[in-house]
């Protein structure tokens, strides 16, 4: 184990993987987590000084992310017009309230256009 990860810090999903948000009450404040959702809200309130909150889902519930203003200039074209996104950042929690503070955002909408593809044929055998 490196200085940097002591041992007692358990190892939470990292893309390719993310956590269901079902488990997001699981890590500790402070973790890093990756989720993934389908975007439900963007909100970028003007008294909010530059902070978008974006609104997460899976099949297992909504996620809430807070996204910083320089976060959201690296990733503005994911955050503005991913329909489908995983993103890693640390946990953020006040009482039963969980927040994702986003470091990393990434745009996987392609993976939706991959639902409404026909299913490919396994090739024929001899024994076909």
């Amino acid at each position: 184990m490196s200085e940097l990860m002591p041992m007692n810090i358990p190892h939470w999903p990292r893309p390719p993987s993310a956590l269901p948000h079902i488990r997001l009450d699981e890590p500790p404040a402070g973790a890093l987590v990756t989720v993934a959702g389908l975007v439900l809200v963007r909100q970028r309130p003007g008294t909010a000084k530059g902070v978008i909150f974006l609104t997460l889902e899976d099949e297992t519930g909504i996620s809430n992310i807070i996204v910083w203003r320089k976060t959201y200039q690296r990733y503005r074209r994911a955050v503005i017009a991913g329909r489908l996104l995983r993103v890693t950042g640390h946990l953020q929690r006040d009482g039963q309230v969980v927040h994702i503070i986003a470091q990393k955002i990434e745009d996987i909408s392609e993976m939706l256009d991959r639902l409404v593809q026909p299913q490919q044929k396994p090739p024929k055998t001899s024994a076909d």
